[in-house]
């Protein structure tokens, strides 16, 4: 079974990791796998997730690492950046959202990546961001296992992550397509996919 850990902080942003814990949940091999600092976080949205790991027990195992942006990313926690760095260096796909790449940029964590985020002149002071000219302006950017987006992308984070994990891309398009345009559109486009 593969697990999947999804990071976030309290005042997470619930839509960026909804398109992918969903599509994820779905499949028989992966375990969906909730970690934060504290016990219960509460989401922009409202939501409370009860978490299945604290940061002091957080999984070195998992295949994939997935850091959830929102309100509350300033602090910053030793045990978190080493536990990315190691999941780096073992290749295991990382993807960080929204806040979580301000997080990363932060704690040195871009370097040698090129990199997307919501505004690149957010980090201008920190000294640990080392190399804006890899930088890029777009929605979400993949260099080797790590994959950053900004705050709008969740629907392209989540296409760009089951790309890197599965084969099955054509039903992994198709799906993002159907979120994107809407049932409707879609249908008058390409077909009903449920019939």
């Amino acid at each position: 079974m593969k697990k999947a850990i999804f990071f976030m902080c309290d005042q997470y942003a619930d839509w960026e990791g909804a398109y992918l814990s969903s599509q994820l949940n779905q499949q028989d091999d992966w375990r969906i796998i909730t970690a934060s600092v504290m016990p219960v976080v509460t989401s922009i949205g409202g939501f409370k997730t009860q978490v299945d790991e604290r940061l002091d027990e957080l999984s070195q195992d998992a295949d994939l690492l997935i850091l959830i942006g929102g309100n509350s990313w300033e602090q910053d926690y030793q045990k978190l950046t080493v536990t990315i760095q190691t999941y780096l260096q073992r290749g295991k796909v990382v993807g960080a959202i929204c806040g979580a790449v301000d997080y990363l940029a932060r704690n040195g964590l871009l370097t040698g990546y090129q990199h997307t985020g919501n505004a690149q002149f957010l980090w201008k002071n920190d000294k640990q961001y080392t190399n804006p000219q890899d930088f890029r302006e777009k929605q979400v950017v993949q260099d080797h296992n790590l994959i950053t987006a900004n705050g709008t992308a969740a629907l392209d984070f989540t296409d760009l992550i089951l790309t890197k994990l599965f084969t099955k891309q054509l039903e992994i398009h198709q799906e993002m397509r159907l979120q994107r345009l809407g049932f409707y559109r879609y249908v008058a486009l390409y077909g009903n996919p449920y019939q």
